[in-house]
């Protein structure tokens, strides 16, 4: 079992930036490949970015490449989304996410333990 708790949400204007946290407790972190999710009302979670066990394997999603930056702290079992150029269609709950495959996946089914979100504002 794996508990993750989120931080670092809130309002910021166009073209600024927030780092988003991720804490997690129970198994050891660093044998989970971790991801970012985000959501708005009336869409689908949709993939922001993925990040495997080791820091080796990396994927964004189009939209955020270029923008957001993922990372993780095996040592401080924390994983981390950096978010800088931020326009306000970014406006969403973020989630992060856990899975127990090697492999970092976008595939929303194939992670198993979710945070409760928090949300990021942004305005024009």
């Amino acid at each position: 079992q794996v508990q993750l708790v989120e931080s670092g949400g809130g309002l910021v204007q166009a073209g600024g930036s927030l780092r988003l946290s991720c804490a997690a407790s129970g198994r050891t972190f660093s044998t989970y490949t971790m991801g970012w999710f985000r959501q708005t009302p009336g869409k689908e979670r949709e993939f922001v970015a993925a990040i495997s066990w080791s820091g080796g394997s990396i994927y964004y999603a189009d939209r955020m490449k270029g923008r957001f930056t993922i990372s993780r702290d095996n040592a401080k079992n924390t994983l981390y989304l950096q978010m800088n150029s931020l326009k306000p269609e970014d406006t969403a709950v973020y989630y992060c996410a856990a899975n127990v495959l090697p492999a970092a996946t976008m595939a929303r089914n194939l992670y198993d333990y979710w945070g409760q979100g928090t949300q990021v504002t942004v305005s024009s």
